[in-house]
């Protein structure tokens, strides 16, 4: 009896490694193994290694990292690891937003990665300006048609659309809360990430007559001084006439505080290298949780799931927020419709059929 084939080997290269928290490179990669646990998958780790190990399927690479997060000694060991890797494996699938470095890794891209087949998928794109200098890596995927327009324009090539999904079990419906209504901004202290003009729509809605309480879970980035930072929000929410929010840093229970809220506020005026459509706004709705969003054009996947208000408008965005507070039968409507968008558009069975597709298509 002939014996079965080994399994191609992947090396799925990202800017660091996958410990590091929850960013969109490592959390797509994540969603990448556990969605085809048959292929034999390389991966960066954390080393020492902290905390449990996350995902079975994949062989670790150790970086030598002392928090995880891909500062720029992580970064070069990834570039380091993944020049000897790539010529050992027989597919890479980079996972890369396109920020400051990418330009001058595309050129690199043939002594770095060699001349074996490459797919690239782009979580986001930092700055538009910096597509002028940049190359594609291989086959090039875009979470959104929006993106994939722009990587087109640029050169890219025929660009593929495959939007992210989330693990389901993880995100299971959660019937609402009881109790006074919780509003949730999660996201960065980014100057365009939204936190300022989720205090602006809240404080509108609260002089409107809504009564909730505000919570703002804040991840921060390195090298940024968190407690400043939540004070001038705290700060902020004083001078709207706002009740004192919340503040929070990183979230160990993010599904916990998902199913305690109400409504989820995503408010930025820009992504800024965020993935296209943001996980947290995803997992928002498969729990059942409407949200209200700025008028991006990476959000047009979303469909009716989510109203949206134009971007920086926080009259119209207190004006959404206070009919989903205050009309209990539009609350339920938008939980369901959120909840179906997800499975349908989001679920795991589509993206796995896409991107075995795309490999099969790679390896011959």
């Amino acid at each position: 009896m002939a014996s079965r084939p080994a399994p191609s080997r992947v090396l799925l290269f990202t800017s660091g490694p996958w410990e590091g928290g929850a960013g969109a490179d490592t959390q797509l990669a994540a969603s990448i193994a556990d969605c085809m646990p048959d292929r034999d998958f390389l991966r960066f780790s954390r080393w020492p290694r902290h905390g449990p190990p996350g995902t079975a399927h994949g062989r670790r690479v150790p970086l030598l990292s002392r928090d995880g997060a891909p500062h720029v000694p992580e970064r070069l060991q990834a570039a380091l690891a993944g020049s000897v890797l790539a010529r050992r494996t027989d597919l890479v699938h980079a996972i890369l937003t396109i920020g400051g470095t990418y330009p001058l890794f595309s050129r690199l891209r043939r002594g770095l990665l060699g001349g074996g087949p490459v797919i690239h998928t782009v979580p986001g794109v930092m700055d538009t300006a910096l597509l002028e200098r940049a190359r594609p890596l291989g086959v090039t995927v875009a979470l959104s048609e929006a993106t994939a327009g722009q990587l087109r324009d640029a050169g890219f090539g025929d660009v593929q659309v495959i939007p992210p999904t989330i693990p389901l079990d993880r995100w299971p419906w959660r019937p609402r809360a009881p109790g006074p209504p919780v509003v949730l901004f999660a996201g960065h202290h980014d100057p365009a990430g939204g936190a300022r003009e989720a205090i602006a729509a809240a404080a509108q809605a609260h002089r409107s007559g809504a009564r909730f309480r505000l919570v703002l879970a804040m991840r921060g980035r390195p090298g940024q001084d968190e407690r400043a930072l939540g004070s001038g929000l705290r700060a902020l929410a004083a001078r709207e006439g706002l009740p004192r929010p919340d503040v929070l840093g990183h979230v160990p229970d993010m599904p916990g505080l998902l199913a305690a809220a109400d409504v989820v506020l995503f408010t930025p005026r820009a992504l800024g290298g965020k993935a296209d459509v943001p996980f947290i706004v995803l997992e928002a709705l498969a729990t059942g949780r409407p949200v209200v969003l700025s008028d991006l054009p990476q959000f047009a996947a979303l469909g009716s799931a989510a109203p949206r208000a134009p971007v920086g408008d926080p009259v119209r965005t207190g004006e959404l927020l206070t009919r989903l507070l205050e009309q209990p039968r539009r609350w339920e409507m938008l939980a369901r419709r959120g909840r179906a968008t997800v499975e349908e558009r989001f679920g795991p069975d589509r993206f796995r059929t896409q991107y075995e597709r795309l490999y099969q298509e790679s390896l011959a």
